[in-house]
């Protein structure tokens, strides 16, 4: 079974403030997550194998923007998202 099947998906937005590395300028960005959340129930046709991948699995969030585009005219450059963290367990 794929990973996929395990979980429901829900892609939703959280504002984080960052600097660009080029203009310096701090600004407000929304950064889009997609939110994993485990099924109640084990879907159907799982083997043994799987029953145990279900039962290790827990909640969690993967950013799906890499890049942010600096919010000051003047510069308007594209930027990597400073952070290293792009998956985040809840």
């Amino acid at each position: 079974m794929n990973e996929r099947d395990f979980f429901n998906e829900v892609q939703e937005t959280k504002r984080a403030t960052f600097s660009c590395p080029h203009c310096r300028e701090r600004a407000d960005y929304e950064v889009r997550w997609l939110k994993r959340t485990k099924k109640r129930d084990l879907p159907r046709g799982a083997g043994e194998q799987d029953r145990m991948r279900f039962q290790k699995s827990r909640d969690y969030m993967v950013r799906v923007d890499d890049m942010l585009m600096c919010k000051n005219m003047r510069c308007r450059r594209r930027f990597d998202i400073p952070s290293s963290q792009s998956v985040v367990f809840i």
